[in-house]
């Protein structure tokens, strides 16, 4: 069935108005008509099952019925990646919405040289995997921060997992051993970190430093990478 996410309140009877462009992927795509049922969420109220009421040139009317499922526990992971190339963030932001990361921040590093960075697109390349992934909750994106800025506000209670390309201890292991909890994965960009940007990471007491194999891996593959042994260590995949 066809998922739509809507910043709207959702609750038994409530009128929900999709955007002009949905409106148009309802009816003009995927040909809905009235009666149709969808499913529908805003990341707070769960996932509730929808009819389109009305059909109208400038856009459609949908009644919320019933609540199919409950918002539940998201992962707590958050995904910081150095600003990249414009494709590769993309697949990046696509891919850690798709393995459950709560929230994704941008940093710029001593060697980040990616392009400008389109916001806009972004969240909607997290909606729209939210929507296709079944997720009832889509990921906060944080505008471009300096690494050193975000280090100095850090919260000592939620580990780094720092994905550090000149070797750490085995990611899997080092997960295991330092145990659940609030986590963030740290990506950096296409020339790796800097020699002081990476002494100051691993001297820090929250900071675990793994590697990802012997292979060096692109900056999008290694937040995929990553992401996925954190989920099969600590997250939510047993679930």
């Amino acid at each position: 069935m066809i998922r739509l996410h809507v910043p709207q309140p959702l609750s038994a009877g409530a009128a929900v108005l999709p955007t002009l462009d949905q409106s148009r992927y309802l009816t003009q795509v995927m040909r809905l008509k009235a009666g149709d049922d969808l499913l529908v969420f805003n990341g707070v109220d769960g996932e509730w099952r929808c009819s389109i009421a009305e059909a109208l040139k400038k856009g459609v009317i949908l009644r919320a019925g019933e609540q199919v499922r409950p918002r539940g526990a998201v992962p707590d992971v958050h995904l910081l990646i150095a600003v990249v190339k414009k494709a590769a963030l993309e697949f990046a932001v696509e891919k850690a919405t798709e393995l459950g990361a709560a929230r994704i921040g941008l940093v710029t590093t001593r060697r980040t040289q990616g392009d400008r960075v389109r916001m806009d697109r972004l969240e909607a390349i997290a909606v729209e995997s939210a929507e296709q992934t079944g997720r009832l909750d889509v990921p906060g994106i944080d505008l471009p921060v300096k690494l050193e800025v975000v280090l100095d506000g850090w919260d000592a209670g939620r580990r780094l997992m720092f994905c550090d390309e000149t070797g750490g201890a085995p990611a899997m292991q080092a997960l295991a051993a330092a145990g659940a909890g609030p986590w963030a994965i740290l990506i950096g960009p296409e020339g790796g970190f800097a020699p002081e940007e990476r002494d100051r990471l691993r001297a820090l007491p929250f900071t675990t430093a793994v590697s990802l194999g012997p292979r060096v891996l692109r900056a999008d593959t290694a937040a995929t990478a990553a992401l996925t042994l954190w989920q099969a260590a600590v997250g939510d995949w047993e679930r």
